[in-house]
């Protein structure tokens, strides 16, 4: 199922449109894979209005996959904490994109050469 990020949270936004609403087909196969919640949950987090609670959560994600050896933490949530950063600075944005476009090409070679 293809989700948009037309969300109810989204809707009635005044201005333009957020970055994540633009095509980028890399973004949307992730969020197509996320669980129902994490996909309303960060269509809650890339509103405008809630950069208050997006860049402490962001950071401390960041801070926290800095010691992702230890048993409760995990280096995903560097480049989680990245995305979310990302939707206030575009040059973030475009190096969490492209890096996201090289795993998944990656990924996909890996799993066509399995088969």
């Amino acid at each position: 199922m293809f989700f948009s990020l037309a969300h109810p949270y989204l809707t009635g936004m005044t201005g333009p449109e957020p970055q994540t609403q633009q095509d980028d087909p890399h973004l949307q196969r992730l969020l197509d894979a996320l669980p129902r919640r994490a996909r309303h949950a960060y269509a809650w987090l890339i509103r405008p209005q809630a950069r208050w609670v997006r860049w402490p959560l962001a950071i401390a994600l960041m801070i926290c996959g800095v010691f992702g050896f230890l048993p409760i933490l995990g280096f995903w949530m560097v480049p989680v904490g990245a995305l979310l950063i990302g939707e206030d600075i575009p040059p973030v944005r475009r190096a969490m994109l492209r890096m996201l476009g090289q795993l998944y090409r990656w990924w996909d070679g890996w799993r066509s050469a399995r088969r």
